[in-house]
């Protein structure tokens, strides 16, 4: 007995839905598979930028460490290399009190330096009677609150460099002058070198400290620019009659 027509209706009605519900779970299946798909380069894509960052930080980091590295390497080599060296050092003798007045210090590059201007070499300067810092007498007094100053003659300048040692030929004098800038007079020193006095806020602002006296040690730590450094130990003799000028 065959189905009424409204049965068959029925029937394929279901069936379309069924179908329609079929393709639609397809559907809803494959969306999710899509999105998630989708999810899943969208996180690989974030952790390649991601690494790609970092990996731009690290090789800038490293950069500058390298950078950072090879400076602090050329400052430590500086400061071994480019030093001062002690050729000679002497005093003038004042006869009337057995004193030291002045003392010279004829300096030179160190094996290896490279350039020393003396214009921004630094003096300490130790003795029993204290501790004093000087500057050059080229630097201007608004620059720095140094005790004393030194002055720079050339001694042998191939090529009228001075003050700039740049020869290891070179050979340049340090000049100290001794003697308290209070109690000073042009009669009570003798000026042997040419002053920068305009850079000066008095007229014997050069001098420092005192004579030196019979058997007295003064220790001189030099310090170029770069900041190495080179410690002298000066010796006054134990017998200073008879004589006008001594090796220390």
């Amino acid at each position: 007995m065959s189905d009424s027509p409204e049965v068959s209706s029925r029937a394929c009605i279901a069936g379309v839905n069924h179908q329609c519900s079929t393709i639609q779970t397809q559907i809803d299946a494959d969306g999710t598979a899509v999105r998630s798909a989708s999810g899943t380069l969208i996180v690989f894509i974030a952790m390649v930028l991601v690494a790609a960052i970092a990996a731009g930080v690290l090789i800038n980091t490293a950069g500058f460490l390298q950078s950072k590295s090879e400076a602090a390497g050329q400052q430590s080599g500086d400061q071994v290399t480019n030093r001062l060296e002690v050729a000679s050092a002497t005093g003038a003798v004042d006869q009337g009190d057995s004193q030291v007045t002045d003392v010279d210090v004829t300096v030179k590059q160190a094996p290896g330096a490279e350039n020393v201007d003396l214009r921004n070499v630094t003096v300490s300067w130790v003795e029993s009677g204290g501790t004093f810092k000087l500057v050059s007498d080229e630097v201007d007094s608004s620059a720095t609150s140094a005790d004393g100053r030194f002055a720079v003659t050339a001694f042998k300048d191939a090529d009228d460099s001075a003050p700039v040692l740049n020869d290891p030929d070179d050979r340049f004098t340090m000049v100290f002058d001794l003697a308290d800038p209070d109690s000073a007079s042009t009669s009570s020193t003798e000026d042997d070198v040419s002053w920068e006095t305009g850079n000066l806020d008095s007229q014997y602002d050069y001098l420092f400290s005192s004579h030196l006296g019979e058997g007295q040690v003064v220790t001189l730590k030099l310090t170029t620019q770069s900041g190495a450094t080179n410690n002298v130990r000066l010796v006054v003799p134990q017998s200073l009659s008879g004589t006008s000028a001594v090796n220390l």
